[in-house]
């Protein structure tokens, strides 16, 4: 794997190319924002149509990262689903593989603003995740300390390049890019995301390798 490793709070963690986080301390592995059934929703809602196959590409990314790191624990940090009727939608082949994933391993759902409820698909639901030193939880907290998010959708390019999806990290947090395929992405110059990171903030691009540089602000 061609990881970024860093320290954020005393724990070891590694940015992979993928998206996903990695603590290997703990076993753990982290990704944010998969917005399964995305294509679903925007077909119930009439708006632009998507092909409907977002859902399985990203499962088979996320199978693919726990593959590489095999991990005992996964925290999904929220907006798992496009919304709760998406969740209620999948496809009862998608059902299965999720729960193939889940074998033997402690599966979290942290809360998103997308999909606040309980989904039927096993594993915990809780509302934020405490894992000293860390707290993970989906929108970041001003004045948080050693807090692991997501919501944003961060995306940073080298000059005259594209954009890509990234991870933020300053002193305090880390904030991770969308997992999910069909996902959108808020520029690291935004208010949003330049007030919330301090300064020294890093944003470390996903892709092929995942590549730090300067936030660009």
């Amino acid at each position: 794997m061609t990881g970024h490793p860093f320290s954020l709070a005393g724990a070891q963690l590694i940015a992979l190319p993928s998206g996903a986080l990695h603590w290997p301390a703990e076993r753990l592995l982290c990704v944010s924002d998969l917005h399964l059934g995305k294509a679903e929703r925007a077909a119930r809602r009439a708006l632009s149509p998507l092909p409907p196959y977002e859902t399985q590409d990203t499962l088979a990314r996320l199978e693919e990262a726990l593959q590489q790191t095999q991990a005992e624990t996964v925290v999904c940090l929220g907006d798992s689903f496009d919304d709760d009727a998406a969740a209620r939608a999948l496809p009862q082949a998608h059902r299965l593989w999720i729960a193939t994933l889940q074998a033997g391993r402690r599966w979290i759902w942290i809360e998103g603003n997308h999909d606040p409820g309980p989904v039927d698909l096993g594993g915990e639901h809780l509302a934020e995740l405490s894992l000293s030193p860390l707290t993970f939880r989906h929108i970041a907290l001003p004045g948080a300390q050693a807090e692991v998010s997501g919501h944003y959708h961060p995306k940073a390019g080298l000059r005259g390049g594209r954009a890509r999806p990234c991870f933020l990290l300053d002193g305090q947090r880390l904030i991770l890019p969308a997992f999910g395929t069909y996902t959108g992405g808020l520029r690291t110059r935004d208010p949003a995301l330049s007030g919330l990171m301090g300064a020294g903030a890093v944003a470390i691009l996903t892709g092929s390798t995942a590549r730090p540089i300067p936030m660009p602000r």
